[in-house]
């Protein structure tokens, strides 16, 4: 189903709130929703919510300080999400490590899989029942934003484990898209290129900002119009490669899921 404007929500959930694309998820969809918040920083988070009500005084804003590369975490995010009825799930929160797999740390290695991973994966399941149940009662729809990466389509050497879990991320939230297809939600998979923020400090570049770096606000402001419209958005310079690619991998999805789904059925 296709919609002529932006979706309205009324709570949605953003992890990674804290900075970056996440901040500018959460400043947009206060315009129009509620939010549950979540990142490692307290801090961080209680300015971004400062911030917000500022703007927005008339909004509810639920801070869920977690640790996501830990299950306990994620099990406490998803239920302050789950109590507060959210109807938009951001699957935004990730990490990067830049050089050779053979000179990472390899608990770094394990957290930025777990954080990139396993976070999204286990939020979606715990969280999609709660949402689509109440977009079937109350007549209304839900949405899943996943936040891949244009490297997801492709091995990248010196950033292979950050382009391999977001090379999982794309295909597991383009098959659910798939298996989704007809319930009253919808799920887009957004892989932004370079953008402005602290992820590339934090991944171990030194050089400042990415090369060419997008602004975040544009990115969130370009999926929050694209949700409902198309499965994935490609950002940045690459879309104009890599949307094309993405559509043939949609659509391709959307038929393996009639085989599959009918191997499921006669399996029961």
């Amino acid at each position: 189903m296709l919609s002529s404007s932006p979706r309205r929500y009324r709570t949605a959930l953003v992890t990674g709130a804290s900075s970056g694309i996440g901040e500018a998820f959460a400043k947009r969809l206060a315009k129009t929703s509620d939010l549950v918040l979540t990142a490692r920083s307290v801090e961080d988070l209680e300015r971004v919510r400062s911030e917000i009500l500022t703007a927005q005084p008339e909004r509810t804003v639920r801070l869920a300080p977690a640790d996501l590369t830990q299950p306990a975490g994620v099990e406490a995010v998803g239920e302050a999400a789950e109590a507060a009825g959210v109807d938009l799930l951001v699957n935004n929160a990730g990490a990067g490590a830049l050089g050779p797999v053979l000179d990472a740390d390899p608990e770094a290695l394990s957290a930025l899989i777990r954080l990139n991973v396993e976070a999204p994966v286990r939020l979606s399941r715990a969280l999609l029942p709660g949402m689509l149940l109440r977009a079937e009662t109350g007549g209304g729809r839900a949405g899943l934003i996943d936040v891949a990466s244009s490297a997801a389509f492709a091995p990248v050497p010196n950033f292979a484990a950050y382009a391999a879990s977001k090379a999982f991320l794309l295909s597991f939230s383009e098959a659910l898209s798939a298996e989704l297809r007809g319930r009253p939600i919808d799920v887009l998979t957004l892989c932004p290129g370079a953008t402005r923020s602290d992820f590339g400090a934090r991944a171990g570049y030194s050089g400042g900002q990415l090369p060419f770096a997008a602004d975040p606000d544009r990115v969130a402001q370009a999926a929050l119009a694209a949700i409902g419209r198309v499965p994935t958005l490609a950002t940045g310079p690459e879309g104009v490669v890599l949307t094309p690619a993405a559509a043939g991998r949609s659509l391709f999805a959307g038929a393996l899921e009639r085989v599959t789904g009918l191997m499921s059925r006669r399996g029961a």
